[in-house]
């Protein structure tokens, strides 16, 4: 799926908050480097100013500041500050120590106040620079080079690299044998039934059956599906075949004979609407559609409400390099 980082703020905030993928950026093009102009470390952070990002993109500063207008609060979010009073003056004494000659920066030695952009953030969100869209390709590449490297070549099975998957997945096993026996046990029905119902609990975690979301993740014949769940995804499908076997052998003892189609049906609908589910399906909805559209280049068009930004938390275990947690968003 070919990303559009200047429509979307969900895929220009994951590679922000990738402080992997941000690393290799910054290692790789550097803002000296590739712009020619000399950034400014400032508390962690290398940041220009609004005559810098002018001059590099070619634009007015006029243009500069339409787009602090229209996307404040992500540039914000992303190092955009305007200092005054103790950060100016340590601002100020950086740039003195800069050997860079002072009419790169504006006349600065009076003014009350001076903005600092964040220049990779600028440079996914501006159209109308070629240098701009030059960059936005670069930071691309090298974003989903770093995902590769860190997850072992390979994102498909980047749920596995999860350190509560393993848990999860024999868990799970367990839980679909009691389903699949409650099945055979109690219900009218052919062998259709286990691939019907198991779709049917697909749908109500995440509006998928098992073959749409083969299809968005593009998986090989001889991919399992249940290999390539979330933990949360494989937790929550456990508590509904447990708790779906309960209720089908309870209904068998209560009608003293197996249960019709019909009745199976209405049952599950009774069951999937449960209060109790509603916290635990959203939850996991949005880690599917977040970190699968992050880390697959997966979109679930079903979940695409509940596609968010990853945190900056995200981080990998101390495992050896096949193993990765990502921590979910606060």
């Amino acid at each position: 799926m070919k990303k559009d980082l200047t429509v979307s703020a969900v895929d220009r905030q994951n590679i922000l908050n990738n402080p992997y993928a941000l690393d290799e950026i910054q290692r790789n093009i550097g803002i000296t480097g590739i712009t020619g102009i000399t950034g400014i470390e400032y508390r962690g952070e290398t940041v220009l100013l609004k005559e810098q990002v002018a001059a590099f993109f070619e634009l007015t500063r006029r243009t500069i500041e339409n787009y602090l207008s229209n996307f404040e609060e992500e540039l914000k979010q992303n190092g955009y500050d305007i200092l005054r009073g103790k950060p100016l003056s340590e601002l100020k004494l950086v740039l003195g120590r800069l050997d860079v000659p002072e009419i790169n920066f504006g006349n600065i030695k009076r003014t009350p106040q001076l903005c600092v952009f964040p220049f990779l953030n600028l440079a996914m969100l501006i159209t109308e620079s070629e240098k701009a869209r030059v960059l936005r390709q670069v930071i691309l590449d090298i974003a989903i080079d770093a995902i590769n490297q860190r997850t072992g070549g390979g994102t498909k099975y980047i749920n596995q690299r999860d350190e509560d998957f393993i848990v999860s997945y024999f868990k799970e096993e367990n839980y679909r044998k009691q389903f699949t026996d409650a099945l055979k046990d109690c219900v009218e029905m052919g062998k259709a039934k286990y691939p019907i119902y198991t779709d049917k609990i697909y749908v109500s975690i995440f509006r998928e059956n098992a073959q749409e979301y083969r299809r968005i993740l593009r998986l090989q014949l001889k991919d399992r599906v249940r290999d390539t769940f979330y933990s949360e995804v494989l937790d929550l499908i456990s508590s509904y075949e447990s708790g779906l076997a309960d209720v089908l052998r309870q209904k068998y003892r209560e009608l003293n004979r197996k249960l019709m189609p019909s009745e199976v049906d209405a049952i599950f609908r009774d069951f999937e609407h449960l209060a109790l589910w509603k916290p635990l399906v959203e939850k996991a909805r949005n880690k599917m559609a977040s970190r699968d559209l992050a880390f697959r280049d997966a979109l679930h068009l079903q979940l695409k409400e509940y596609v968010t930004s990853l945190s900056k938390r995200l981080k990998y275990t101390k495992r050896p390099s096949k193993y990765l947690t990502v921590e979910p968003p606060a």
